[in-house]
């Protein structure tokens, strides 16, 4: 028997991954570099990759260090997303409220709202499309091949014995 490190008998059932950790929730396919890249796909199809590109800024501006560097990516965010002018603008309310002068003084969580509204946006809207899209599917079912490819039961069986004995 497989432990995991509190000593809890490990099972492929607790550590879901790929396509099965995806379709649980969108908090789980925006931790997944994979998933991201391939919901990013699926939103390009849907000319609505800009929200998913917007919420993943908005995430590594909380992590931004300094004065000068929020000052810089808070414009980057504001000019590419939420200005009228913007290349990629996102479909907010309120987003006329935040104005420029709000990018003198940022703080982490000046663009929470507003990222809250546009996760919410992707978890009842392009979420649901995105795990019955072909993207979705055809990646799943590449998985699934993979884990029944002889290469793989080979593997797990190699894993087996070296813990079974």
């Amino acid at each position: 028997e497989i432990n995991d490190s509190e000593g809890h008998p490990s099972s492929s059932h607790q550590t879901l991954k790929g396509t099965s950790k995806w379709a649980t929730s969108l908090e789980n396919l925006l931790e997944d570099p994979e998933g991201v890249k391939r919901f990013r796909e699926f939103l390009k199809k849907e000319f609505s990759e800009e929200n998913v590109l917007f919420w993943l800024a908005c995430e590594e501006f909380k992590k931004t260090q300094g004065k000068k560097q929020m000052q810089e990516k808070a414009k980057e965010i504001y000019m590419t997303f939420l200005s009228s002018k913007a290349s990629s603008q996102v479909n907010v309310e309120g987003q006329s409220r935040l104005s420029e002068t709000i990018l003198e003084t940022p703080h982490p969580l000046m663009f929470q709202k507003l990222q809250d509204q546009i996760f919410n946006l992707m978890k009842y809207d392009s979420y649901s499309r995105f795990l019955k899209s072909d993207i979705f599917l055809n990646h799943q079912k590449c998985e699934e091949q993979e884990e029944n490819s002889p290469e793989a039961q080979t593997a797990a069986k190699r894993a087996s014995r070296i813990y079974n004995t």
